[in-house]
């Protein structure tokens, strides 16, 4: 797996950090530079199905992501961390989070308790319906029948999505595709978490639907402290990752960092 270290004198702490699905490191380059200059230490990851990862070694992704996770912090011998996880990467960061006691603050930018949900919620109810229908049911002709000779001819981006999810997943069909999509979920993992939560999400997500937020909240049910953070069109932070002003979830993320070590050394 693809990872870089930046250090800095007296760091505060150290941050790992990783993307979501399909993801590339560089893309972040610039939120990683941001919390390295507010003082911390960062390790940057791309894990199976993400960067270098899945096209220079061909990890495909996978819903058990304690385990890149605590490869990370193994090799590079890392004792008490704060780990962000960026979009879908959110969820992947709760299942991490749930199993790996060396992390002590989780920062979900964005929250991802369902990706089966998010990644059926712009169709229609009762396509949705159907669709986990064929998935419970084990009807894999007739879903990559519908998928390849309704669905997918009417839409390139659909297209696009499908074949993508595919190469990222190692899926060699939709309905493998959809089968592994409905793994990435935190409801059988969030109670395990024991460590302070921030959950941060647009108000106006283009990606991610807003019951998502307060599923993942509900789930929650053992965490030292959880806060959550809902951006809105006035901040311009509205959108998937609070794109359109980063510097306020960036911020937002760092502060509350600072809250919880403070808190720490007071108690």
């Amino acid at each position: 797996m693809p990872a870089y270290v930046f250090e800095v004198d007296h760091p505060k702490e150290t941050l790992v950090i990783f993307g979501g699905f399909d993801s590339y490191l560089e893309e972040w380059f610039p939120l990683i530079f941001f919390l390295r200059d507010r003082g911390y230490n960062i390790v940057a990851f791309e894990g199976p199905g993400q960067g270098g990862a899945l096209e220079e070694f061909g990890l495909k992704m996978t819903h058990e992501w304690e385990k890149p996770v605590s490869a990370i912090l193994d090799y590079f011998d890392l004792r008490s961390v704060t780990l962000i996880g960026i979009s879908l990467g959110g969820g992947l960061a709760i299942r991490a989070t749930a199993y790996e006691p060396r992390i002590t603050h989780v920062v979900c930018y964005d929250i991802l308790p369902d990706f089966l949900d998010v990644a059926l919620h712009t169709m229609p109810p009762a396509i949705r319906a159907l669709i986990r229908m064929l998935i419970r049911i084990e009807a894999k002709p007739i879903l990559n029948w519908c998928f390849r000779h309704l669905v997918m001819p009417r839409s390139l981006l659909v297209e696009w999505g499908i074949k993508q999810g595919m190469h990222v997943m190692g899926a060699a069909t939709p309905f493998d595709l959809f089968k592994k999509i409905s793994q990435y979920h935190t409801k059988n993992v969030s109670h395990l978490v024991s460590q302070d939560v921030l959950l941060c999400a647009g108000s106006e997500d283009h990606y991610v639907p807003i019951n998502q937020l307060y599923l993942q909240l509900r789930l929650l049910t053992n965490a030292k402290s959880v806060t959550v953070r809902l951006f809105t069109y006035k901040e311009h932070a509205q959108n998937h990752c609070q794109i359109g002003n980063l510097g306020l979830s960036l911020t937002t993320i760092t502060n509350w960092i600072e809250q919880q070590q403070t808190k720490e050394q007071n108690s």
